[in-house]
């Protein structure tokens, strides 16, 4: 099969399309002839091997696995033992080690059925993104119908659902933060208003917010406490910048050390892939509530370029990348 592979940390410029050995279903898992992938932050600093953290996972000097990506649409090849939900020839969307491939394994609780109003590559773009939104927003930052909302990050791959999920979810405003050049596309997906962050920063006009979404951001924690009503709640879903061994991570470390001394709340959290929560949202999706931004999609040979294109932080939404007509 064909398959992006990688031989040492870096970027673009490490990985070429060759030929690469056919996985194979195990108990509980799902083969999956992929039709879509996309391209996430997080597949990009496992990429890299940045920051040097990530390493203890992955491999010191090099990566251990060779097939980057995580988020994919396909179609079952094939199911291993036990697995009860699924057989060859479903539409499915989800995550798997290794998605930037012809086929890839996935385990049976990390897919759901594929939206029926989606096609593959709005479907791959959700899996990892859509699913970080939703849990930053519902589980970690507990958002009720009524409240404000400000979504740092808006035009990416997390922000894009964001904006679009805390509407979804009961927020009576949502704004945004992103470059002007993107500030339409925000506003389509339903921001009130959008902050150029090129021209101002959020917060100058004295306006305060009920929850905040700080997404790959890297402004001081005390900066963005200034941002929240009185028992406001922050979470952070990212960051970068930050020294070589952990990047953005000492915000998130601090503010979790901070939160219970002070009247707001601060959050950090890794979102957890699942079937279900990917099943509420393609419930969503077919109800017209929320929907996939895509740069691309690019066809698989140029998956060089779209991953060059992510690293510029030129992108518009998710990256994607299709095999044949998706």
């Amino acid at each position: 099969m064909k398959a992006l592979w990688q031989e040492q940390y870096g970027g673009a410029e490490t990985v070429t399309v060759r030929d690469a050995p056919t996985p194979t279903a195990g108990n509980g898992e799902v083969l999956v002839r992929v039709r879509a992938a996309s391209i996430d932050l997080g597949t990009r600093h496992l990429m890299a091997g940045l920051p040097l953290a990530v390493r203890l996972g992955t491999g010191l000097r090099a990566p251990r696995k060779h097939v980057p990506g995580r988020a994919f649409a396909g179609v079952v090849e094939a199911v291993g033992e036990h697995v009860t939900r699924f057989s060859a020839g479903d539409a499915v969307f989800g995550t798997a080690s290794g998605s930037l491939a012809e086929l890839t394994v996935a385990r049976e609780d990390k897919l759901a059925p594929k939206p029926a109003s989606l096609d593959f590559a709005a479907a791959a773009a959700m899996p990892v993104s859509a699913v970080t939104a939703l849990q930053g927003l519902r589980d970690i930052g507990k958002i009720e119908a009524g409240q404000s909302v400000l979504v740092i990050g808006a035009s990416g791959g997390v922000g894009t659902y964001a904006v679009q999920l805390a509407r979804a979810l009961g927020a009576a405003r949502v704004d945004a933060v992103c470059s002007g050049a993107k500030a339409d596309l925000v506003r389509s997906l339903g921001a009130d208003d959008v902050i150029d962050y090129t021209r101002s920063e959020p917060g100058v006009d004295g306006r305060r917010w009920d929850l905040v979404l700080d997404i790959a951001g890297n402004r001081p924690v005390a900066t963005l406490r200034r941002l929240l009503t009185p028992r406001g709640t922050l979470v952070f879903v990212g960051g970068e910048g930050g020294g070589r061994w952990f990047g953005g991570m000492h915000r998130q470390l601090g503010a979790a050390a901070l939160s219970p001394l002070v009247h707001h709340r601060l959050a950090m959290y890794v979102a957890r892939e699942n079937g279900r929560d990917l099943a509420t949202l393609g419930e969503l999706a077919d109800a017209g509530r929320v929907r996939s931004v895509i740069d691309g999609p690019y066809p698989f040979d140029e998956v060089a370029r779209a991953i060059a294109r992510l690293e510029a932080g030129a992108a518009r939404g998710k990256v994607v990348v299709t095999f044949g007509d998706s």
